[in-house]
C-alpha cells in the first residue's frame, strides 16, 4: 500500500515549495533588510541533483505539484536544467515559479520548453519610483517585460503577487484591480506577514484584505467568488463582473487557511519546514540517497505540524503555542 503524506489533522500534502537559493538581487522592504543579510555559502545549498532526488521520493508519496522559489530563483544559474529534471519525474504534474521578474524575460522561453507550467511575478507597485523604493532599486520596466514574455510563451495562468502595505501601496488597489478588467491575469493581494521580524514594524504596515472588497464596492464593481482560477495555494479568488482576469486574497493573518494546508517546504540549505511561520525544521540533506530515510523524515515533520500558525495572535500581541521562526522570508522560500 502506498504511503501518503497525511498529517494528524487529515490534511493531504501533495504540494512542495522548493527554495533553490536564499540569495536575491533585490532587497524588498518586507522580505529582508537593506544591509547585513548573511547568505548561505554555495556548498551549503542543495544541488540540482539533490533536489531531484528528494522530489523523486516525494512523488512516490503523492506529491504532484511543485513551486520553485528563493530568494530569487533566477539568480541560480541554469534553472531551466532543474525544471527539465523535475518535469521528467513520473507523477509530477505542475511546476510553477515565483520570481521578482527582473531576469525572467530572458529565460521565459527556455523555462517553458523545459516544463514550467505557471509563473507568479512579484509586483508591489505600478509606479516606477515607488517600485524602486519598495524593492530598494528594482527597475519596473524589466518586470513589465517579463509579464509580456510570460504571455508570449503561453504560460497560464499568469499571476501578479502584491504585498499590501499601509502607507506604501495601499492606495494602488484600484489600479491593480483595473488590470484584471483589461487582461487575462490574476492579481493576488497578500497580507503582510510577521515572518522573521523581531520588531513591531510589520504591524504598522499591515492592511486587512477586506479593504480590497471595500474598494470594489466603492467603485461599483460587482465581484463574486470564482473557482475558475487554477492554483495550488490558499488564495480566495474573485472575478469582477465582465472582467477578463481575476483577483485573489491571501489573508494568513486576518483569516488563516491552515485547515486546508496542503504544502511542505524545502529550504535552499536542505531543511524541511512543515509550517512557514514556526521554527521547526528537519535537515534532510544527510539522508539523500536513502529513500526510506528521506520518507521517514518527511513523515516525522508532518507529525509535529501544528493545526494553525497563529499569526492572528502575533498581530494582537497575544501569547503563542510555538516558537516563531527567526528566518527571513528569503531564507525560507515563502
Amino acid at each position: 500500500m502506498q504511503r501518503r503524506l497525511i498529517d494528524r489533522f487529515g490534511r493531504v500534502h501533495d504540494y512542495l515549495r522548493i527554495s533553490v537559493t536564499d540569495k536575491c538581487n533585490l532587497r524588498c522592504v518586507y522580505c529582508m533588510p537593506e544591509e547585513g543579510m548573511e547568505f548561505a555559502p554555495d556548498e551549503r545549498t542543495l544541488t540540482f541533483e539533490e533536489i531531484y532526488e528528494v522530489v523523486r521520493v516525494l512523488a512516490g508519496l503523492g506529491v504532484r505539484k511543485l513551486r520553485l522559489t528563493g530568494g530569487e530563483p533566477l539568480v541560480r544559474k541554469n534553472l531551466e536544467q532543474l525544471v527539465g529534471k523535475l518535469s521528467a519525474i513520473p507523477g509530477i504534474e505542475d511546476i510553477a515559479l515565483t520570481t521578482n521578474g527582473i531576469f525572467f524575460a530572458g529565460k521565459a522561453e527556455q523555462l517553458r520548453a523545459a516544463g514550467l507550467t505557471r509563473v507568479n511575478i512579484s509586483l508591489d507597485s505600478l509606479r516606477a519610483d515607488r517600485f524602486a523604493l519598495i524593492t530598494r532599486g528594482g527597475d519596473i520596466r524589466k518586470v513589465l517585460d517579463s509579464l509580456e514574455a510570460a504571455y508570449r510563451v503561453g504560460l497560464d495562468p499568469i499571476k501578479i503577487n502584491v504585498v499590501l502595505m499601509r502607507g506604501l501601496n495601499d492606495d494602488e488597489i484600484d489600479d491593480f484591480l483595473k488590470l484584471t478588467l483589461e487582461r487575462k491575469l490574476h492579481v493576488r493581494f497578500i497580507e503582510y506577514m510577521p515572518i522573521g521580524h523581531d520588531d513591531d514594524g510589520w504591524r504598522n504596515k499591515y492592511v486587512p484584505l477586506s479593504t480590497v472588497l471595500e474598494r470594489c464596492e466603492a467603485n461599483g464593481w460587482r465581484a463574486a467568488q470564482s473557482e475558475t482560477v487554477y492554483g495550488n495555494g490558499p488564495s480566495q479568488n474573485y472575478r469582477i463582473e465582465g472582467a477578463a482576469g481575476a483577483f485573489g486574497l491571501i489573508h494568513p493573518v486576518s483569516d488563516h487557511f491552515c485547515q486546508t494546508c496542503n504544502r511542505l517546504r524545502l529550504t535552499a540549505d536542505g531543511n524541511i519546514k512543515p509550517c512557514l511561520y514556526w521554527s521547526d525544521e528537519f535537515n534532510v540533506r544527510p539522508l539523500i540517497g536513502d529513500d526510506r530515510a528521506v520518507e521517514d523524515l518527511f513523515f516525522r515533520a508532518l507529525d509535529i505540524k501544528p493545526e494553525n500558525h497563529e499569526m492572528a495572535e502575533a498581530l494582537k500581541q497575544q501569547g503563542q503555542s510555538h516558537t516563531p521562526t527567526i528566518r527571513r522570508m528569503s531564507q525560507i522560500g515563502g
